[in-house]
């Protein structure tokens, strides 16, 4: 008797625990579910910072634009690679920074309008409108790119050639032979003479070597003269240089050799360029 007594009681228990198990879980399946509280952010809401502004380009300044080499911006601009390093103290002149502001004026000079007045250094600056004066580059120590020695049949140092006003440079033809491609200031910015490897380049008027290499992409073995504070001529494709940067020259003195350097056939690339801006050499030639 007893024993049936905890049997029926353990029955009992046992049926109220199931009866209580399927009670909560009926009422889970039935309850409705609740979504998540939403994540309030009570902080202080931040504006998105502003682009940063490029540094401005004033008068005698330039941007530095992909592609850009200091050679390449001297050129254009009608200076020495070396000034321009020196004006903007670049510790490495072959390293630029796209969106960098390069001085390309001298220090000593003021922006007029659209030219620039250079003031020599104890004179007082000239007045709006006077005309510019004319100096000459002065180099640096160093050289990124020394060429091969200058020949027998020339001086290594030639005497310091006068910087005189441009209008008094009379230019000489730098080499013999014809004219073969002419000037377009779009897709030819100098003009090309033609003749054989090894034939003569010769330096159109007195001036400074401001570069001599093959750094330049499109131009081979370049030579650059600088004649005044106006004038630049350039001379490229030649097979061998015979001048050095820094080196004076006389007009007609043999400067390099005829090549096919960067291009298509023998030929010499030559470009006159004033306060940088490519003009027309004919113009400034003698007539054949």
């Amino acid at each position: 008797m007893k024993g049936q007594s905890m049997s029926f009681a353990l029955h009992r228990t046992t049926g109220w625990a199931a009866a209580i198990t399927g009670a909560l879980w009926l009422a889970g399946c039935t309850a409705p579910v609740r979504a998540p509280a939403p994540v309030e952010d009570r902080g202080a809401v931040m504006a998105a910072p502003a682009p940063a502004q490029p540094a401005a380009v004033g008068p005698g300044e330039y941007r530095v634009k992909p592609g850009d080499t200091l050679t390449r911006i001297g050129l254009d601009h009608g200076h020495s690679w070396r000034d321009l390093a020196r004006w903007n103290q670049l510790s490495n002149p072959d390293r630029l920074e796209v969106g960098q502001v390069l001085r390309v004026v001298p220090p000593e000079s003021q922006v007029v309008g659209s030219s620039v007045v250079v003031t020599p250094i104890g004179e007082a600056p000239a007045a709006p409108g006077a005309p510019a004066a004319a100096t000459a580059s002065t180099p640096v120590a160093g050289s990124s790119s020394p060429a091969t020695a200058a020949s027998s049949a020339a001086p290594s140092q030639a005497s310091p050639a006068t910087a005189r006003p441009a209008a008094d440079i009379q230019f000489a033809w730098p080499a013999q032979g014809p004219t073969v491609a002419s000037f377009d200031e779009v897709r030819n910015k100098g003009v090309g003479i033609g003749g054989k490897a090894g034939d003569p380049v010769l330096a159109a008027a007195d001036g400074q070597v401001v570069y001599a290499g093959a750094g330049l992409r499109g131009y081979g073995n370049l030579i650059i003269l600088k004649h005044n504070g106006n004038y630049l001529t350039a001379y490229a494709h030649n097979q061998k240089l015979l001048v050095q940067e820094d080196q004076r020259v006389r007009q007609g003195q043999k400067i390099a050799e005829m090549g096919s350097s960067d291009a298509d056939r023998v030929k010499l690339h030559f470009e006159i360029r004033r306060n940088g801006k490519p003009v027309d050499p004919v113009k400034l030639l003698p007539a054949r």
